[in-house]
């Protein structure tokens, strides 16, 4: 056990504000004593049992269940007590700073989960995953949270792990024997490990940006020419009027931001100010940050009046959008051109036509959405993934790629045996097993406390 557990920790686990049922909860080798003070006789580990909750001057402040669970099995891997009273903020805070009376101390944001990973009950991705869980704003990524929990993820880790100790087993024993007559370099089993390990991380990165794209979203720009309906669309997609509609070019001065889910997917939209020159300097204003937050968009939504097509000014703006960026072509207003809704035949780039005002063709948008951030074919064995796992596996990949260069062309092995150890330790730190007291420290503050 940790030296982090000296201390018995107290949260109220349960959300702020009035409930029909709050929850103390506490950890650490003085839980069941503290308890005691709270509480009197304690039931059996595992067994609910009907006490009277005391302050610490021995006055009764509430009553409720005591839920017991001895050390290691439990959520911390240390004696752990749950007293289930009722939800009011008062009674919490006093049952709270009765624990602390009697020898508990407030825990820190994320403490139990910390606690928990420090004693092995789970590995650093699971322990993520826990908050993903709890942060899920739709079942998708709330199924997603849970296969990471059960460690869908840290298996697929795992694996990966395991062929590159395999590969730096192969390396570093070539090198020992490197004075022997022995050209273990050139064994077709070294080649053949590289490329199953390339294509397993490749994939695996993959898996962990969709995972990321179904837990944070993906921010989409809404750009193109003045009353091409950018904002009617808008509004369409937050089902309500959250942008102002008039017929009146620049009506839109500024961006505004909406946030919402489309079938699971999360999304933050944002609507821009029609493109055009213009000589009003607030209109101006609002045209340079509409450009600027083009920059920023994972996906831009290119509109367009599907009654005159893309007309010489469009073109012009779709050659100056960012380059990096993913465009995709939206024509408008199909229910006044008489063209039918959906995706646009023998269309050179991705195009579809859509009516934002009667909301023909939002499917085919949504289904687009979701093909842009990798989730339309990602089936149900998804894993709830962070940027921060994405930047592990590109470093992994970036290491193992040199080590691949250098071993192919048989040059500096001993630098391609560090690359491989280089790119096991960066894939150690999504499941913590290269310890990192400033990694813990990032990951665990962000969780709530009692959690």
């Amino acid at each position: 056990m940790s030296d982090r557990g000296a201390d018995t920790i107290a949260a109220v686990a349960t959300a702020p504000g009035r409930g029909a049922v709050g929850i103390l909860r506490l950890s650490g080798p003085q839980a069941f004593t503290v308890a005691t003070s709270l509480c009197g006789t304690l039931p059996p580990p595992r067994q609910a049992a009907l006490r009277v909750f005391r302050d610490e001057l021995g006055q009764r402040c509430d009553q409720g269940l005591v839920l017991c669970f001895a050390a290691p099995h439990s959520y911390t891997g240390e004696d752990v007590v749950e007293l289930q009273g009722h939800g009011g903020p008062a009674v919490l805070d006093l049952l709270l700073r009765s624990a602390c009376a009697h020898g508990a101390r407030i825990a820190r944001p994320g403490e139990f989960s910390e606690r928990a990973f420090l004693n092995d009950k789970l590995d650093l991705a699971q322990a993520e995953a826990v908050a993903d869980l709890i942060d899920a704003h739709s079942r998708a990524a709330v199924l997603a949270a849970n296969r990471s929990l059960e460690g869908e993820f840290s298996r697929r880790i795992g694996t990966l792990a395991a062929q590159l100790l395999d590969l730096r087993v192969f390396v570093e024993g070539a090198l020992d024997f490197s004075d022997e007559d022995i050209d273990w370099l050139s064994e077709p089993q070294l080649a053949e490990s590289m490329e199953l390990a390339s294509t397993a991380l490749d994939l695996l990165l993959s898996r962990a940006g969709q995972g990321r794209r179904l837990r944070e979203g993906m921010v989409i720009a809404i750009a193109g020419r003045p009353n091409v309906g950018k904002s009617t669309l808008l509004n369409r997609l937050a089902g309500s009027d959250a942008a102002i509609v008039s017929d009146v070019p620049g009506t839109t001065r500024d961006t505004l931001r909406e946030h919402l889910v489309l079938d699971g997917l999360p999304l933050t939209v944002i609507d821009t100010a029609g493109l055009r020159q213009t000589d009003d300097p607030v209109e101006a204003e609002g045209v340079r940050r509409a450009w600027q937050t083009l920059e920023q968009a994972e996906l831009i939504l290119f509109i367009a009046d599907d009654r005159s097509g893309l007309t010489s000014e469009d073109l012009a703006l779709l050659a100056q959008l960012p380059p990096a960026r993913e465009v995709l072509r939206v024509f408008n207003k199909c229910d006044l051109s008489g063209n039918p809704d959906g995706i646009v035949e023998n269309s050179e780039h991705r195009a579809l036509r859509i009516s934002a005002a009667q909301g023909a063709g939002l499917d085919a948008l949504c289904r687009e959405l979701h093909a842009a951030a990798g989730l339309l074919d990602a089936g149900e064995g998804l894993f709830s993934a962070r940027a921060r796992h994405l930047d592990a596996l590109q470093q992994t990949r970036l290491h193992l790629h040199d080590a691949r260069i250098r071993l192919y062309a048989r040059q500096a092995v001993e630098l391609a045996a560090e690359d491989l150890r280089l790119a096991h330790d960066a894939l150690g730190t999504i499941t913590g097993r290269v310890d990192s007291e400033h990694l813990l420290g990032a990951v665990f503050s962000r969780f709530c406390i009692g959690k």
